[in-house]
């Protein structure tokens, strides 16, 4: 029988293509890989270090001089780090075309979605940064702005405070910096859930159905075998994904805000029933003079799914700011 969301997947991986992407697999270090969507043109290049040579032009160092490659990156490059209820590609699907005309889109899957995988029993979200950074750094990214969705958007956190050379910007969406005990026990509480897994990882098509329903501003109705299908294709690698959930989870006594330089948009659905758009607000209070808050009428937690359009013009708005537009002369 045809899964009719697996079926969808050839027509998504064609807007990628159409849009400029390609698949791409990145080794991090044994038994962890990481699978993204690159550039076309970046697809198997090898990021090759600068040897120092002496006068007479011979190698000092024990490496073996390589040759460098041609510089091919010259947009400024945008990471698109997904949630977790979906890989990447679906859940940034509406945005990848807009953008790759002017910036250089990279868009991975975290560890344990879509084909990332890791044999290291490390779940925290400070190891899944650690990850793909070191997959940016192996595809030759050196800045880029990360715009991080809900579990993505805590990896981004942790991003941009451990790499500022790195992460030149950041836009965050439906998240928070990190998940306390109080936070996640007040949120479940409110949402009728015992834990995080009951509402993140459903196993029928009634929790499903709770999930979406939690998670958008407009009740969506899908026939019972739609939800069915994304349950056999979206929800894989079940006992990773709940170590994950435990690993967000830290003490109130061990959250602290990140002192961050750079240039930061919160872009929120005004109607997040999950994080509150009073939560963005003492956010973007508590992260400081160089963060702006944006909302967006009549979205949810899933804003860039439900209002695509608008949620884009947004985000290219802050892009084009931090990217494009002249410094203002004191």
């Amino acid at each position: 029988m045809v899964n009719w969301v697996e079926a969808q997947k050839p027509l998504l991986h064609g807007l990628m293509k159409m849009s400029g992407l390609r698949q791409q697999t990145v080794d991090i270090e044994p038994g962890t890989t990481m699978a993204f969507w690159v550039p076309k043109e970046k697809r198997n290049q090898t990021h090759y270090e600068v040897v120092p040579v002496n006068n007479n032009g011979y190698n000092t160092s024990n490496k073996r001089k390589k040759k460098n490659n041609k510089k091919i990156n010259e947009k400024p490059v945008v990471v698109l780090v997904h949630g977790f209820a979906a890989q990447g590609i679906v859940t940034w699907q509406f945005q990848v075309g807009k953008l790759t005309s002017k910036y250089s889109v990279y868009v991975p899957d975290l560890l344990f979605f879509g084909g990332s995988t890791t044999q290291s029993e490390d779940r925290s979200p400070a190891f899944q940064a650690e990850c793909l950074m070191k997959a940016l750094d192996k595809l030759g990214v050196n800045k880029c702005t990360v715009v991080g969705f809900s579990y993505g958007g805590m990896i981004a956190f942790k991003m941009a405070e451990s790499r500022p050379d790195l992460v030149h910007s950041l836009v965050i969406s439906g998240s928070i910096i990190a998940m306390t005990d109080a936070v996640s026990a007040a949120t479940m509480e409110r949402l009728g859930f015992n834990k995080t897994s009951d509402l993140l990882l459903p196993e029928s098509v009634k929790g499903l159905k709770a999930l979406l329903s939690v998670a958008t501003y407009r009740k969506l109705w899908f026939p019972d075998f739609l939800h069915r299908d994304f349950l056999k294709v979206m929800f894989n690698n079940r006992k990773e994904r709940a170590e994950l959930l435990d690993g967000l989870v830290i003490s109130n006594k061990d959250a602290k805000v990140p002192n961050l330089k750079q240039r930061v948009m919160l872009l929120w659905g005004e109607n997040d029933n999950i994080f509150h758009f009073e939560l963005a607000k003492k956010m973007s209070e508590q992260l400081g003079e160089n963060t702006i808050l944006v909302g967006i009428k009549k979205a949810g937690h899933l804003a860039q799914l439900e209002r695509p359009c608008v949620y884009t013009r947004r985000l290219k708005e802050f892009l084009a700011s931090v990217h494009f537009e002249p410094l203002q002369e004191d």
